[in-house]
């Protein structure tokens, strides 16, 4: 089952059930307006959704054009987004780009943050930034969304807490992580909103490339027209969902449509850190981890972070090569405080 929320004039859109191939949908107020709504009653919800997306698939049920601009994240606003760091590769490349050292407890317990969920991005919104200075940086991810999860919940009943599938622009202000860091009470500023894919998916719907807490399946990161990155999410990702979910549970109970996030997406590769897609390898899903490849080689950083007018396209494909979640796309532009 696929699930998207359309803009309208609300602030939270209307739910409707999209078709395997992206290209059309059915409306389901009747059934439930928001896909919040839909996640505060999945047991008797769920069911009737899925009634309509295999009446969607079949031509029994009504349906319209689907239009990936037309949408918002799934969840516009949650009550609660938080973002681990499950490739701890990713960590350590950039925790080296700040000249931090990295605790050996980083490969045994997950990080995590807090992110603001008031204000999501839609998947085709603009990145809208104040100064170039920032360090405006892409973070490719794959996020779920969860039911009622207890606290202290085990891995095990995470994992089976996990109602959909999607993936996240986690978007980073790199020349503002230090300073805030710095003062030892993690990120804010440098963490504005986040956008997410057109659909969210039902772990069902992603076959055997789903095992339960893991997504294998490269996610494809192209900068400017040009591909970026490739890496397999489901490879060196040292923490899978079931333990992310569990952490944030640990002192808590999350309510139902909770966001976690994976952290930005990344492989190794063959021992080393991995290689720039023009080298044969599978890229990178953030600007920070080449820079930090860059300055390993050669001692400065080339590729710039995001300039006004770049644009960054993230997706996900199936083995036959149809587009999954639909696409993130988003161009940075110029705010203009009137």
């Amino acid at each position: 089952m696929k699930l998207a929320t359309l803009k309208d004039s609300t602030r939270d859109g209307r739910l409707v059930v999209v078709s395997k191939d992206l290209t059309r949908c059915s409306e389901v107020g009747h059934i439930a307006r928001t896909l919040q709504a839909a996640l505060d009653d999945w047991e008797h919800v769920g069911p009737r959704l899925e009634a309509v997306a295999e009446g969607l698939e079949t031509g029994s049920q009504p349906s319209i054009r689907f239009h990936e601009h037309d949408a918002a994240s799934p969840l516009p606003r949650a009550y609660q987004w938080a973002d681990g760091s499950a490739y701890v590769n990713h960590v350590e490349l950039v925790r080296k780009a700040r000249n931090a050292e990295m605790p050996a407890s980083f490969w045994t317990e997950p990080l995590m943050y807090q992110g603001g969920s008031d204000s999501f991005l839609g998947p085709r919104d603009p990145i809208v930034m104040a100064d170039e200075a920032y360090g405006i940086d892409m973070e490719a991810e794959i996020a779920v969304i969860v039911d009622d999860v207890p606290m202290a919940a085990t891995a095990n009943e995470a994992r089976a807490a996990i109602r959909l599938v999607m993936l996240v622009n986690d978007v980073s202000l790199r020349g503002l992580i230090p300073g805030e860091l710095a003062k030892g009470f993690g990120f804010f500023q440098s963490k504005p909103s986040s956008a997410f894919s057109p659909v969210a998916v039902s772990p069902d719907e992603l076959g055997e490339a789903w095992d339960g807490g893991r997504l294998h399946l490269p996610l494809l990161v192209d900068l400017n027209g040009k591909p970026f990155g490739c890496a397999n999410a489901g490879i060196d990702m040292t923490f899978d969902f079931g333990q992310l979910v569990a952490h944030a549970a640990k002192t808590r109970p999350l309510s139902a449509g909770t966001i976690i996030g994976s952290g930005t997406v990344s492989n190794k590769m063959d021992g080393g850190p991995g290689k720039p897609v023009t080298q044969g390898g599978v890229g990178y899903s953030c600007i920070a981890e080449i820079r930090m490849i860059e300055t390993i080689e050669t001692g400065t950083a080339k590729t710039p972070f995001m300039h006004f007018g770049d644009t960054v396209r993230i997706e996900m494909k199936d083995k036959a090569g149809h587009s999954i979640f639909g696409a993130i796309e988003q161009t940075v532009t110029h705010y203009e405080n009137r």
